[in-house]
C-alpha cells in the first residue's frame, strides 16, 4: 500500500496505554469476520483453523470476529479444530464463536447445529467452540419469513438479498426481528455496487432498526483501486473501503443526509479523515467516539474477508495501529 497516514492527533504513548479506548480501537473492534475458505483466498480447511488460531493469539486478536464456515463443512472444521494443539492454560481465547452459511436444507441445517453446539458443549479439550450466527441468501421476503420461522431466535441470523428489493425486503428482517448481510464486492467487477446502492441499503437498515453486516471486497481500509483476486493477472477495479462503509454507516445513524454519505462512502483522500481520542471527522462533519460505538454495537455489526492480515497490514499504514 502507498497510503499516506491518516491524521491521527494522539501521542504514541496514549496509543498504547490500556486505559486509553479511542476512535479507532472503538470503530475496530471486532470489525473483520475470517473467512479464509472463501475466494479469492479459497484455502483448505486446516490452515484456515490454523490461521484464526493464530490470530487468536496475535496483538490484533480484538479486531477478529467470528470464523465463518459453511454448514456442510462443520465435521470438516470439527476435524481440524480437534487437531489444533492444546491451549496453555490462562492464555485466553479457549471459545471460538462460529458463524455458519446454511444450504438448501435449513430444518437440517439447523438440526447440525444444535448437534454441533451439543458436542462442544460437552468438550473436555480446553478449547471449544460455538455456533452464534448464521447466515442465509434469500430471493423475497417471503423466504425471509418462511425462515425466520425455522431458525431458533437465540442465532442472530443475517439475510442477504438482491438489492433490487431491499426495501421489502429490510422490512420483513425488521418484521421477523432478523439481521440484514449486504455484498459488497467480488472477484469481478459487476460484483461491486455502486455507492448509491450500499448507501440505499444502509440508509433503510437504519430507519429500520435492522443491524447489518457486509462481505465480500472489503480488503482494505479505504476506497480504492486493486486486483480482483490474488492471481498476476487478475483485472483491477475500485473497490469499497471498510473504513468508507462503518464510518458511512455511523453518520447515516447520527442522522447524516443521504447525498452527503454517498461522498463519505466514495472519498479516497486519507487526508479527508482525522481520528483523535474522542471522535472522528471528515471533512467538516464528525462523529463523537461514543456515536460511533453505538453504531458499531447494535447497527454495524462486521463484515466478512478471506484475509485478515491484509486489512491489519493497510490499517498499519495508515498508523490506525
Amino acid at each position: 500500500m502507498n497510503y499516506r497516514a491518516m491524521n491521527f492527533q494522539t501521542t504514541q504513548a496514549v496509543r498504547k496505554s490500556a486505559d486509553a479506548v479511542d476512535a479507532p480501537t472503538v470503530l475496530l473492534r471486532d470489525l473483520i469476520d475470517y473467512a479464509g475458505l472463501f475466494p479469492p483466498a479459497s484455502l483448505a480447511m486446516a490452515p484456515s483453523v490454523a490461521n484464526y488460531d493464530a490470530y487468536l493469539r496475535s496483538e490484533w486478536n480484538w479486531i477478529l470476529g467470528r470464523f465463518i464456515v459453511p454448514v456442510a463443512r462443520l465435521a470438516e472444521f470439527e476435524e481440524a479444530f480437534a487437531g489444533l494443539p492444546v491451549p496453555t492454560p490462562g492464555t485466553g481465547f479457549t471459545r471460538w464463536r462460529l458463524s455458519v452459511l446454511l444450504g438448501s436444507d435449513p430444518v437440517a441445517d439447523v438440526a447440525s447445529i444444535r448437534e454441533f453446539n451439543g458436542r462442544m458443549a460437552s468438550s473436555s479439550s480446553g478449547r471449544i467452540a460455538v455456533v452464534e450466527s448464521v447466515e442465509v441468501k434469500v430471493a423475497s421476503p417471503a423466504e425471509v419469513k418462511r425462515l425466520s420461522g425455522i431458525i431458533p431466535a437465540e442465532l442472530a441470523t443475517y439475510f442477504e438479498f438482491p438489492l433490487s428489493s431491499c426495501a421489502e425486503c429490510i422490512a420483513e428482517v425488521a418484521d421477523c426481528g432478523r439481521r440484514a448481510k449486504i455484498r459488497t464486492g467480488g472477484e469481478t467487477a459487476d460484483k461491486f455496487p455502486a455507492p448509491e446502492s450500499v448507501v440505499e441499503f444502509i440508509r433503510l437498515c437504519a430507519a429500520a432498526n435492522v443491524s447489518f453486516k457486509a462481505t465480500a471486497g472489503l480488503h482494505h481500509p479505504l476506497r480504492s483501486v486493486h486486483r480482483f483476486t490474488y492471481q498476476p493477472d487478475s483485472p483491477s477495479g475500485v473497490m469499497h473501503g471498510f473504513i468508507n462503509v462503518f464510518l458511512t454507516a455511523a453518520f447515516l445513524r447520527a442522522g447524516m443526509e443521504t447525498a452527503v454519505a454517498v461522498q463519505l462512502l466514495a472519498e479516497q483522500s486519507v487526508e479527508a479523515f482525522g481520528f483523535d481520542l474522542d471522535g472522528v471527522s471528515w471533512r467538516q462533519h464528525r462523529l463523537s467516539r461514543h456515536e460511533i460505538a453505538a453504531a458499531r454495537q447494535s447497527f454495524a455489526v462486521s463484515f466478512g474477508s478471506c484475509s485478515f492480515t491484509e486489512p491489519i497490514d493497510d490499517l498499519k499504514s495508515l498508523r490506525l495501529l
